[in-house]
């Protein structure tokens, strides 16, 4: 069937589909794709920030063949070899001594089964998450996900609550930080005084992006996360860390909680854990909730739960990150992205503020620096705007997407120096053209 035909029969994701016109992609390799016409992207979004080895590694690829020819499918209630080593490999990189883990297909999924677990294991009913979040779009990972892709599920779920997670740049006006640490307090503050007022015996679990992904990059300050550890050990509520975007590399460690010595009770995993070849996802549970699942039934099951191709492939991709180096790349081109993002920040007008770990970062876009005012409203784009300055980064070459005001470069970590510089002027050149938008 030819590709024309592709919106006859198809529904795109989070979209008007009469507004929808899709690349026609042909050949994707490395760090780049092609349309049928022969022009090349840089993929400066990894897709969808999954595909962190970029695209056609043949380690990958060789795996899944392997695993197809030798047993593409058994039941989640089978033993196999590959879910062993998968798991075992996850725990060992996990650095979760006695932890366990629970395949899922994807990591909405892997979300949606982290609230069962917490809440079987705590007896308790109240799940938090913040305001500025995203974890999925099936009905309980929607619940769970705090920026407008929640509407549509609403009224929602009882029992699941939002909080104000680290957000310096659009702290309320009275805010007045001098330092990471005051704005860690003032953070910690809120989500205790929430705590106690939503009764500390009703919560099951704190849900965070350790990094938080498409709702802007927003990089803990110090010592929040800690704090948050603290506090679910004070009043008995499990520790979750989502970390299907910010895992497997993407912040130049194994996981994002590693950056700041902590260890969650639950986390969830995806995307970078196959790089996308095959859908995977999960939770790892620390030892004290798989113990308590030894006498206790869990109520969690999928019929493609440890699916053995993405095992297969999973095991791949963890040894192909150690054996290309990536971690080490992350940590060497990293540098020289944030210098690029800071050079966009003070150059360009319409670059209220720019943020990075690793190789995850986005570009927050303003109308005025002085006043931090996004160039597009809240949850409102009445003129298309976002739209258009993608439009044009496309037109250059440059493949990403934006959410809200905010446009996200997070290429694949294979990424060279010399790539990254050569995308970063595509980027320079369309915010140009914005700061003319805004004059």
């Amino acid at each position: 069937m030819a590709v024309k035909d592709i919106k006859k029969y198809n529904l795109f994701s989070w979209s008007a589909q009469n507004k929808v016109n899709p690349i026609h992609v042909v050949k994707a390799e490395g760090i780049y794709f092609w349309d049928n016409d022969g022009k090349k992207y840089y993929d400066m979004s990894s897709q969808l920030v999954n595909m962190n080895l970029g695209h056609g590694n043949k380690k990958i690829i060789n795996a899944i063949k392997e695993q197809a020819d030798k047993l593409p499918f058994i039941g989640p209630g089978f033993a196999i070899d590959v879910r062993a080593e998968a798991a075992k490999k996850l725990v060992e990189i996990s650095g979760l001594e006695g932890a366990k883990v629970f395949f899922t297909n994807a990591g909405a999924e892997a979300n949606e089964n982290a609230i069962k677990m917490a809440k079987s294991y705590t007896g308790k009913w109240k799940i938090f998450s913040a305001y500025r979040s995203y974890h999925g779009a099936t009905y309980g990972a929607a619940n769970l996900t705090g920026e407008p892709r929640r509407f549509i599920n609403e009224p929602g779920i009882p029992g699941f609550i939002k909080f104000e997670g680290p957000y310096a740049y659009r702290a309320p006006k009275a805010c007045k930080f001098e330092s990471e640490e005051d704005i860690t307090e003032y953070y910690l503050e809120l989500l205790e005084t929430q705590i106690l007022y939503e009764n500390p015996n009703s919560i099951a679990a704190i849900f965070l992006e350790t990094v938080v992904g498409s709702n802007g990059v927003l990089i803990p300050p110090k010592g929040y996360l800690k704090g948050v550890r603290e506090l679910c050990d004070k009043y008995n509520i499990c520790m979750v860390c989502d970390e299907v975007m910010a895992g497997f590399g993407r912040t130049g460690k194994w996981f994002a909680f590693q950056n700041w010595d902590i260890k969650p009770d639950l986390v969830t995993f995806a995307k970078g854990a196959t790089c996308g070849y095959v859908p995977l996802g999960g939770v790892i549970v620390t030892k004290k909730i798989a113990e308590y699942f030894d006498e206790n039934k869990m109520f969690c099951g999928l019929t493609y739960s440890a699916h053995p191709m993405g095992c297969a492939a999973a095991i791949a991709t963890i040894d192909a990150y150690a054996e290309e180096k990536v971690f080490e790349n992350v940590e060497k081109v990293g540098k020289v992205l944030k210098e690029s993002l800071d050079n966009l920040r003070n150059k360009h007008a319409c670059v209220g503020e720019t943020r990075c770990i690793g190789l995850f970062s986005s570009v927050e876009l303003v109308k005025d620096k002085e006043t931090r005012e996004p160039i597009v409203p809240f949850n409102q784009d009445p003129e298309g705007i976002m739209p258009k300055i993608l439009g044009m980064l496309r037109a250059e070459g440059f493949y990403t997407y934006s959410h809200e005001n905010m446009i996200f470069v997070s290429p694949p970590l294979i990424i060279t120096e010399e790539e990254l510089k050569e995308a970063m002027q595509m980027l320079d050149k369309v915010l140009d053209s914005v700061d003319n938008m805004i004059k």
